[in-house]
């Protein structure tokens, strides 16, 4: 399909990511006349669900597959995707720690539950993880903004009367999150596991505030497994779009300016270094420069395999959760994270699993189901991750590689092959640091717009950081909404809201 249909554009979205999508259905959505431009074949970025020809009828999710932010964001809450037909399903378990030399820790949906596994710190558990999840959605807001104005969920009578909330809130982001308040191994695993969604040295704040948001809907909302694959979610928002007025052109890359219609407003779901490419030249030199110093964190190295039965984990309650975090101790998993930062393969490198069977039992085609992995490496490893995650399953269950059929793995370097803005396998699209989910990309007042352009930046590299939760894109969308076309209100976003 040709990008130039329209005669004359109001905006053009660069990229088919949850954020791109995102911020082109809210600005269709407001009347406008849109077009995505995807460099794939296929759409949704980090999203898509894909038949890799591993097995007959066998669908894996290329990069995300549990989105537990995708009922909790406020975009996504106001979206309402589960009104739109798509189907999440809740595992009773949302993670869970496998050990060496003991039971597993399991952080299951029920608060009570979990506690009463984890011995001494059963009631350090209730207060800091319990607190929160009885406040999920105000800890969910003040996560998920765009790190320049207050956030509402502030001014709430209910967080300005939930001192206990901040006490936890503050006390899980702090550095100290790693040592206190829980004094047991298990506990200490349990949470440190959850920071490992975040690819970083141990401990620091950035990592801790991914432990304390996810740790968060852990209870508050629990870990969805979308039915059919995270590509639900991207088909909901793509129905959306066209349903008012949108156009989304797949196989049309864009290198510079000049590959994209004009527009009134161009917002790019993409690193910043490719915003700067894109723009070479076009932009005020100091802005250019600081994206162009936006530096690129550590990677995620891919293996999709084909199980002929379920992971036969050492301790039979780790199945019953949705996603495995795979790297023993608080201490095993310190020691690996800083190999990687040294520019290490680790041998026992973390590595997260999940069997989406467990909430999608639709996934088992002729007795086969697929299962889901990432490991962490440095970035650009050439390494084929296959055999390093096989042996990191088979540390926790042994006889994994009796049931595997078939793989297919991806090594770091090879992961902007299927996704051009995963570069050296930086799934985050830039350092998770706590500065940097500030200054991100830039320091500037407003981090998605590209100065006096008319083009901004809707991507993982601008506030509030990585997640399949479309609030960047949200976020880039109301600023062009204001600034470009004047208008101040947002668009009803719900599914009841009349199309056009």
């Amino acid at each position: 399909m040709s990008a130039q249909r329209f005669a004359e554009l109001d905006a053009v979205v660069v990229g088919s990511g949850p954020n791109g999508l995102a911020a082109a259905v809210t600005l269709a959505r407001a009347g406008l006349s849109v077009q995505v431009l995807e460099s794939q074949d296929t759409i949704g970025g980090g999203a898509r669900t894909l038949d890799l020809g591993l097995a007959p009828g066998i669908t894996h999710d290329i990069c995300s597959a549990v989105q537990p932010l995708a009922l909790a964001s406020p975009f996504f809450r106001a979206f309402d995707v589960r009104a739109r037909g798509v189907e999440m399903r809740t595992p009773e378990a949302s993670y869970a720690q496998p050990l060496d030399d003991e039971p597993a820790a399991i952080a299951w949906r029920d608060v009570e539950r979990t506690a009463s596994g984890l011995g001494a710190d059963a009631a350090a558990w209730r207060a800091t993880l319990g607190t929160l999840a009885t406040n999920w959605d105000l800890v969910v807001e003040l996560s998920l903004g765009d790190k320049r104005s207050v956030p509402s969920a502030l001014l709430s009578p209910r967080t300005l009367a939930a001192a206990p909330l901040f006490g936890a809130l503050l006390g899980l982001q702090g550095t100290a999150a790693w040592d206190l308040p829980f004094r047991t191994e298990r506990a200490r695993a349990l949470l440190t596991g959850v920071a490992s969604h975040a690819i970083g040295t141990l401990p620091t704040l950035a990592l801790g505030a991914t432990s304390a948001l996810l740790g968060t809907l852990a209870h508050g909302t629990g870990w969805p497994i979308p039915v059919g694959g995270s590509q639900a979610i991207i088909d909901a928002l793509v129905a959306d779009l066209r349903a008012h007025g949108g156009e989304i052109v797949t196989g049309h890359h864009v290198s510079t300016w000049r590959d994209v219609p004009s527009a009134r407003a161009v917002l790019l779901d993409t690193t910043a270094g490719a915003a700067a490419d894109i723009l070479a030249n076009r932009l005020p030199r100091r802005l250019e420069d600081s994206l162009r110093r936006f530096r690129h964190g550590n990677a995620a190295a891919k293996v999709d395999f084909v199980l002929s039965g379920p992971v036969p984990w050492r301790d039979a309650e780790v199945g019953r959760a949705g996603t495995q975090h795979l790297g023993g101790t608080r201490a095993q998993m310190t020691a690996a994270e800083a190999d990687v930062a040294a520019g290490r393969v680790p041998e026992h490198p973390v590595t997260l699993v999940s069997d989406p069977s467990v909430g999608d039992p639709s996934r088992i085609q002729g007795g086969l189901r697929p299962l889901w992995s990432y490991a962490h490496v440095p970035a650009g490893d050439t390494t084929d991750p296959t055999e390093l995650v096989t042996r990191q399953i088979e540390r926790f269950a042994p006889g994994f590689r009796d049931v595997v059929v078939a793989s297919r793995g991806v090594s770091a370097a090879d992961m902007p092959h299927h996704n051009p803005a995963l570069v050296a396998g930086d799934i985050s699209l830039g350092q998770v640091t706590m500065w940097r989910m500030i200054a991100r990309p830039t320091a500037h007042w407003d981090p998605y717009r590209l100065a006096d352009t008319g083009w901004y930046l809707c991507s993982a590299a601008t506030p509030p950081g990585p997640g399949v939760h479309g609030m960047n894109g949200w976020h880039a969308a109301q600023r062009v909404l204001r600034h470009e076309f004047g208008i101040h209100e947002l668009p009803d976003l719900s599914p009841q809201a009349a199309t056009t």
